[in-house]
């Protein structure tokens, strides 16, 4: 497939600290990518610079065939990044159906399509967005993500802090994006297991460098490398 994302020798943190020294990725389209890793390596800042929110001290990004790399972060998302933090960053004065349509661009993805993925937020369209659970919350930031037609999708942590039920329904939904839709992703998740039978490839961090890189599903079969470089964290998604 052609390639989407292309990362070289980046070099970003934030103010003076340098938290990746050197990174060089890749993505195609339609490929899905689970970041893994311990808490701290630099995952969520790999997010960041790919939205552009870090300080860079070198490197180039460029999207589908576009150097963006001094793009402004608006300016990357009207290029094709949807972004769905760790912190959802909804509009929590805005009701379901506001926070929707609030940033939407012409698409594909559409009211009626997401309301068709998570019905709860259907139901759930006039509450405020301060009126949601945690689950609908997350449902509502990937809606929202999906509704500026992206070309690539960033997931932070998507399931942390949520219901086992409420996890299961939402990596459904995930899969449902990258295989169905074939929508390029890249996914942060410390559930290693669990994301990595919705992905293609997987690459593992440690101090901002990638220290190993497979496919998802050699990963499922061998996940020696997971104990080695995430250790306890790998050992629990295995059940």
């Amino acid at each position: 497939m052609p390639e989407l994302l292309t990362i070289q020798n980046l070099r970003v943190g934030h103010g003076d600290a340098v938290v990746i020294p050197n990174l060089s990725l890749r993505l195609d389209q339609g490929e899905a990518l689970a970041v893994l890793g311990r808490n701290g390596v630099g995952k969520t800042t790999l997010l960041d610079s790919i939205i552009g929110v870090t300080r860079r001290f070198g490197g180039n990004l460029s999207l589908a065939g576009r150097d963006i790399t001094r793009l402004t972060p608006e300016a990357r998302a009207h290029a094709g990044i949807g972004w769905v933090p760790q912190e959802r960053n909804i509009f929590p004065s805005l009701t379901v159906e506001e926070n929707l349509t609030a940033t939407a661009r012409p698409g594909k993805w559409d009211l009626p399509r997401i309301y068709a993925m998570f019905p709860r937020l259907q139901e759930r369209r006039a509450n405020m967005g301060n009126q949601l659970s945690g689950g609908e919350q997350q449902m509502l930031a990937v809606g929202r993500a999906l509704m500026l037609n992206p070309r690539l999708l960033l997931l932070d942590e998507p399931t942390e802090g949520l219901a086992p039920i409420i996890v299961e329904q939402l990596l459904a939904s995930i899969r449902q994006i990258i295989r169905d839709e074939g929508l390029a992703t890249i996914i942060v998740e410390q559930h290693a297991r669990k994301i990595l039978k919705v992905t293609d490839r997987a690459v593992i961090l440690d101090r901002g460098e990638i220290v190993h890189q497979a496919r998802s599903d050699a990963l499922l079969a061998d996940p020696s490398p997971l104990e080695q470089h995430l250790g306890v964290i790998a050992k629990g998604a295995a059940a």
